[in-house]
């Protein structure tokens, strides 16, 4: 990827609220919008606008990251209509055009285009139903919705929600060094660790059955969530892993797949057998 400057505007002068960002040699503008400060953000110029909105929350145990995307001409309508209709939303982002130069068939185009692009994706389930089918757009437009979608998408996750990068980018984990074994208890686990934390790769498999001094916790309940979400799927006396999973430490991603608490520093070793942390901790310990 190329290098980038982003600019991030604070309205407010508050770093937890609105928050505008750019490229800054492009014309998209992406808005974060918390909540609480909807009314704040419809007294702004950018809520007259045609926009994309994406509307970001979790489930009520935090297990699940949702999304619901949407499109308008009527940002000032639509957007206290889902604050009374959704419940799960708590900052909602606004992708609108610096020259006010997005249509109706652009939005149209980039919602369908972006709820394909965060499914494939896997890292949100979204609150949309059904996606529709791909609008007709001329050929020139397109090329500009691909292009607003390109930015939109560097500018999604530069404020946290990389809602269209897939947990493992493509050719990851291609070098053996880079990956990693979870064995042992009935698992046989592979995946890499990243910048945000333990990817377990799709296809890896653990134990079904959880030890008894998880059993009545969190720990239990946590794996629980993963089969009823779809993550595991139970086969016989094991779990099969059915989509590639960020998990927020090497510690978590182990449990999962070995039904006890685990220092998953440990557990996950590479094909040499050395330890996650003799490659990624200690080695860093020692450039200091």
């Amino acid at each position: 990827m190329t290098p980038k400057t982003i600019q991030i505007f604070l309205p407010g002068g508050d770093p937890r609220g609105i928050r505008v960002a750019e490229i800054t040699t492009r014309i998209v503008q992406v808005i974060e919008v918390p909540r609480s400060l909807l009314q704040d953000f419809l007294r702004m110029q950018e809520s007259e606008q045609v926009a994309l909105y994406f509307l970001f929350g979790e489930s009520d145990d935090g297990s699940e990251l949702k999304v619901y995307i949407g499109q308008t001409g009527d940002l000032r309508s639509r957007l206290p209509t889902h604050h009374k209709q959704k419940d799960f939303w708590e900052r909602a982002l606004v992708l609108v055009s610096r020259t006010n130069s997005l249509t109706q068939t652009h939005a149209l185009f980039l919602e369908w285009y972006c709820l394909q692009a965060s499914r494939k994706a896997g890292r949100y389930a979204d609150e949309n139903g059904n996606s529709g089918s791909k609008p007709h757009t001329p050929a020139p437009l397109e090329a500009d919705c691909l292009e607003i979608f390109e930015t939109g998408q560097v500018l999604l996750a530069t404020l946290g929600y990389p809602i269209f990068d897939a947990v493992r980018k493509p050719g990851a984990g291609t070098e053996a060094e880079e990956v990693f074994h979870c064995k042992g208890s009935g698992a046989d686990g592979r995946g890499l660790y990243t910048s945000e934390g333990f990817v377990v790769f799709k296809g890896s498999t653990g134990r079904a059955t959880n030890v008894a001094s998880i059993l009545g916790t969190g720990h239990e309940r946590f794996r629980n969530k993963l089969i009823e979400t779809g993550v595991l799927r139970v086969e016989g006396d094991r779990v099969v892993v059915e989509k590639d999973h960020l998990f927020g430490s090497p510690s978590m991603a182990a449990l999962a797949l070995l039904g006890r608490t685990s220092n998953g520093w440990v557990d996950w070793k590479n094909k040499d057998g050395e330890t996650l942390d003799t490659i990624k901790r200690q080695t860093a310990d020692d450039r200091e």
